[in-house]
């Protein structure tokens, strides 16, 4: 629960701060939280006219119990730049996601030369109606859904990345229904006594521009709103009455730089979290005691610590723009430090009470396969055509990692290193997690197969694709399938 109020207003009583760790820097006055103090800093910099901004707070702190992660959401008033093209708006800043008091209630406190606790706090800009005379505070507790994402999964953004949101941003009937992550173009990022914020502003776009972003990449979307004032023009400022897509504005678009740049540079998508299964035909599926089936029974087998954390890393990190794609060895632990697309968790090990290895990762063998049946929903069936065009033929991987159940599939192409699929054997398995190796000539042959897949409305599950010489089967199933116990 959140409440409204002047930044510059007393908000209630905090009871004392937990007492700093050992490596915590000195305790600090609690009203003014050093954290806090550098953002407002920069807020202050760039609106030196509103040192007291109209705030959405929580009222019970997340370190206090309470369910919103972001301590504040401050929402400044922006004139825009009518030279530029850039509409006066509403300018919203988080506090939270960053360490704002160094003193381990929230972030652990690990020295300043890193980033501060998450390292980066989000901003949105939301173009001004007409006599508006106050911000609408949707935006906030939109910005604490995406804080409640962070900090429940131990996952960052970057500036590129995409959100499938589902849903319009605010409850209307708008057809902004996603996100997009970029820097945000006023604000620079902050030194602070707990280490560097950067602020990542979020930019709602159209479900079109979304597979956009999906098949290509988010950058390269970005930039096209950029170049087009009404869908966000220079500073990326979502308006939720826009009506049109930037394809439906400008047709020339989609394919003289969409189609184009994927043909040319692929897709950064490198995995997505799915609903998807896989059973291995070798063997009839009876047998409980073989481990390749992974879906009998009602609890499956699940991924180790160590596999669950190398895939979540290959999720996080891509491809590597500039060099040969690489899959970690299976047997080796995450590299700590930054890359060229994500920074790494902040997590060794996902190994705990509630996702700890059923079966130690080193007894595991790596399996060899003759058939795979590979089962997906409608959604992450659909993304089966840009995972082959825009990442295998490109010498790239792509991973699904299930939601409803402890399994993942990752496809790799010949030029890909470290997999334990080979061209002597393509299907191969760690446990629960299935590796494909597809060969170029078969990828050419399985997207004129599906090509009904990139066709929803003519589409009708269940919906099954079949290569017998290459022992694999593909299966597009209703979402209920994977909602079932056995999935």
């Amino acid at each position: 629960m959140a409440e409204l109020r002047p930044s510059g207003a007393p908000g209630p009583a905090a009871p004392p701060a937990p007492a700093p760790g050992p490596a915590a820097p000195p305790a600090f006055a609690s009203l003014f939280p050093p954290g806090l103090h550098a953002i407002y800093g920069e807020c202050r910099r760039l609106y030196p006219e509103q040192p007291n901004p109209l705030q959405v707070t929580a009222i019970v702190k997340y370190w206090l119990g309470g369910p919103d992660p972001l301590d504040y959401v401050s929402m400044y008033r922006n004139l825009g730049s009518p030279g530029a093209n850039v509409p006066e708006h509403w300018h919203y800043v988080s506090f939270g996601l960053s360490d704002l008091y160094g003193d381990n209630r929230v972030h652990e406190f690990t020295g300043t030369d890193g980033p501060s606790g998450f390292g980066f706090e989000l901003t949105f800009r939301l173009k001004r109606e007409t006599g508006e005379s106050a911000p609408p505070t949707w935006p906030a507790e939109l910005m604490q859904g995406l804080a409640r994402y962070v900090f429940q999964s131990e996952n960052t953004f970057c500036s590129g990345d995409h959100v499938s949101w589902h849903s319009p941003l605010d409850n209307s009937e708008s057809r902004i229904q996603h996100m997009l992550l970029t820097e945000d173009p006023q604000m620079q990022p902050v030194q602070t006594p707990f280490g560097l914020v950067i602020f990542l502003q979020i930019v709602g776009v159209c479900t079109e521009e979304l597979h956009a972003a999906q098949q290509w990449n988010g950058q390269g979307i970005l930039e096209l709103l950029r170049t087009v004032p009404v869908a966000g023009g220079p500073w990326l400022i979502t308006d939720m009455r826009r009506g049109e897509t930037i394809f439906e504005i400008d047709p020339h678009l989609q394919q003289e730089r969409v189609d184009k740049g994927i043909e040319t540079d692929g897709s950064n998508l490198s995995g997505v979290s799915a609903k998807c299964a896989w059973d291995d035909l070798s063997r009839p599926p009876e047998d409980d005691d073989d481990s390749r089936s992974i879906c009998i029974g009602m609890q499956p087998r699940r991924l180790s610590g160590k596999d669950t954390e190398q895939i979540r890393e290959t999720l996080r990190r891509g491809l590597e723009i500039n060099s040969k794609p690489v899959l970690p060895p299976i047997n080796t632990q995450r590299q700590n430090g930054l890359n060229h697309d994500r920074a790494p968790s902040r997590k060794d090990s996902l190994e705990s009470e509630s996702s700890a290895a059923i079966i130690p990762h080193e007894l595991i063998r790596t399996r060899q396969l003759e058939s795979v049946h590979l089962k997906f929903n409608q959604e992450s069936g659909a993304l089966i055509p840009l995972c082959l065009r825009g990442r295998l033929l490109h010498g790239r991987h792509f991973t699904y990692k299930s939601i409803t159940g402890d399994t993942a599939i990752t496809f790799v192409s010949t030029g890909v290193e470290g997999a334990f699929a080979t061209e002597e054997h393509p299907y191969a398995a760690h446990g629960p997690w299935l590796q494909i190796l597809l060969t170029e000539e078969f990828v050419e042959k399985m997207l004129e197969d599906l090509e009904d897949l990139t066709s929803p409305e003519e589409f009708k599950l269940p919906k099954e694709y079949n290569w017998p010489e290459k022992k694999l089967k593909v299966s597009i199933l209703p979402d209920v399938v994977f909602d079932s116990p056995l999935h």
